[in-house]
């Protein structure tokens, strides 16, 4: 090979390395993020449960982001409501995954620092076998290379086709609020 040859593919190879180098840069990652479901009823047992095992992947270059969690994973106080909610409500054995996917509007991630910032993310959440647009405000900040991410949305169970029976239906909220909180790393 001549040596101009070998110059041209070694310098192609730098900027390509380098390029990777960049785009991977772009990426943050939470495999423990955290969310949390309550659809309780003011006078009735609590209704809430926590999965701190969410993995989360944002893409600061397209400014995506895309989490899953195992819906197994929720945890209640109450065992045999643990039990109902994933053979009666959830029925995790068959549909075993949440996700979303979604995107911040109007974000720029140069500008992000300590101080909470207001975003707005929109997009699917699929639950269930069904898909809901989602739309809503969360709170980020920067700290070193840590993205944290806060926030909560409304659904109803009607959204995913979930049937709630006559005889705890006054048990159960009719709107359930899900909240979030993720810290991203660099990936």
């Amino acid at each position: 090979m001549p040596k101009n040859l070998i110059s041209v593919v070694a310098g192609c190879l730098v900027v390509w390395l380098g390029a990777l180098q960049l785009h991977a840069q772009t990426k943050f990652i939470d495999k423990n993020g955290i969310v949390i479901f309550e659809a309780s009823e003011e006078l009735f047992e609590e209704v809430k449960a926590t999965n701190e095992t969410a993995t989360v992947i944002f893409d600061a270059k397209n400014n995506q982001i895309a989490s899953l969690v195992l819906v197994q994973g929720f945890q209640f106080k109450n065992s045999l409501m643990q039990e109902h909610f994933n053979e009666n409500y959830a029925e995790s054995d068959i549909y075993p995954k949440a996700k979303f996917t979604g995107q911040l509007q109007d974000f720029d991630l140069e500008r992000l620092g300590a101080d909470m910032m207001h975003v707005k993310l929109k997009g699917t959440l699929s639950f269930h076998g069904r898909d809901k647009e989602v739309s809503t405000t969360v709170q980020m900040q920067r700290i070193k290379d840590v993205l944290q991410m806060i926030g909560s949305f409304t659904v109803l169970p009607a959204d995913f086709d979930i049937k709630i029976p006559k005889i705890v239906r006054n048990k159960i909220a009719k709107e359930v609020q899900v909240k979030i909180d993720f810290k991203l790393s660099k990936k």
